[in-house]
């Protein structure tokens, strides 16, 4: 119970109804004062992750540890002992792309801290030594400076490659655009794929193929959260596709659909997590495996869980769930990935 004082007023400011005790008849408000210290929200707020509690971690257990047994649990009318589906969806959705965008990401900016390294450095006397740094933090900016003359020896390899990605016959644009004004008709370009080879050494004259790689992928994983949004209708309706129309609702498949992103969202965040925390310790062949079997059992987990909670909820048999499983997963895995490409072709549209 709140430990806040009662107003002297026994008028509600929700809805102007006399409150003869602490809460409203009416509509349930708290009379006390409106102004509060900090050290009452710092209690109040662990007063209502405590009353939250319960409820939250139970919805966490089922929902990573046990197949489909929330989403019946939500159909049979037991609502009140778990989350709602879609806040469920939203609150795990904003921690964990809050989280991992607030993380440093160690594997971009630092090298890990207890690895031996060893440098390229050209030293005084003008000669390239080997240098091996160890317990050190070192920014990746101080590698690439270091390892500098390599650079300049691959620079030629690299501009060969560049060369060949995304080559559609046209040096730049000046001579793209002089085979457009002045070659013969049949090898000039329509206005449509014209627009796309431009488009395309535009982007050349600025990008190397890595740093256009690097950009797609970091775009990707901004247009993650998006891609999952957008495509969860589809996803319950593919299933409505699948099952029984008399015994399954569009509501039910949507249930299961809100309950399964929410588990793959889950995961991503606990990969995440553990990965972060298992790079903060000392650098070790033991500690390497661990990560690796951790984070292996992590995503075939994520990839197996589909098939029992398939299986556990629509209440087919072994056979016919699998097979429908598998069907799924293939359709579903290429839907997602054409969306996901429709996102990247925009991100390229758009790179200025």
């Amino acid at each position: 119970m709140s430990k806040s004082h009662l107003r002297k007023d026994k008028t509600c400011l929700n809805c102007r109804h006399v409150v003869e005790k602490r809460y409203c008849p009416n509509c349930g408000q708290e009379n006390t004062d409106t102004r509060k210290t900090f050290h009452h929200l710092f209690v109040h707020f662990f007063e209502d992750l405590t009353h939250y509690e319960n409820a939250f971690w139970k919805t966490i257990k089922n929902l990573y540890l046990r197949p489909s047994s929330l989403t019946k649990e939500y159909l049979s009318g037991k609502r009140l002992s778990y989350l709602a589906p879609v806040r469920l969806y939203i609150f795990i959705s904003f921690i964990t792309f809050f989280l991992i965008a607030l993380l440093p990401n160690s594997e971009d900016e630092y090298i890990n801290a207890n690895q031996t390294i060893t440098l390229k450095v050209t030293g005084k006397d003008g000669k390239v030594h080997d240098s091996i740094i160890k317990q050190k933090k070192i920014k990746l900016a101080d590698i690439l400076k270091a390892n500098e003359e390599e650079q300049k020896k691959n620079h030629l390899s690299n501009e060969k490659i560049n060369e060949s990605f995304l080559n559609f016959g046209y040096k730049n644009l000046r001579e793209l655009d002089s085979c457009q004004k002045n070659g013969p008709s049949n090898e000039k370009l329509d206005e449509w794929e014209y627009s796309i080879v431009k488009k395309t050494l535009i982007v050349k004259s600025k990008y190397s193929q890595q740093e256009l790689m690097e950009k797609f992928f970091e775009q990707a994983k901004h247009d993650f959260p998006k891609t999952l949004f957008i495509y969860m209708p589809l996803f319950a309706f593919i299933l409505w596709l699948f099952h029984g129309k008399k015994r399954w609702y569009y509501f039910d498949h949507g249930i299961f659909t809100l309950h399964y992103f929410s588990f793959l969202l889950l995961s991503v965040l606990i990969i995440v997590f553990f990965r972060k925390g298992m790079g903060l310790m000392a650098d070790s062949t033991i500690t390497n495996v661990i990560t690796k079997i951790g984070t292996y059992s992590a995503y075939a987990w994520m990839f197996y869980y589909f098939f029992p909670a398939h299986h556990r909820f629509y209440g087919e048999t072994r056979i016919i769930s699998f097979m429908k499983s598998i069907a799924l997963f293939i359709i579903n895995s290429i839907l997602m990935l054409v969306l996901l490409l429709i996102f990247m072709l925009y991100t390229f549209i758009n790179i200025h």
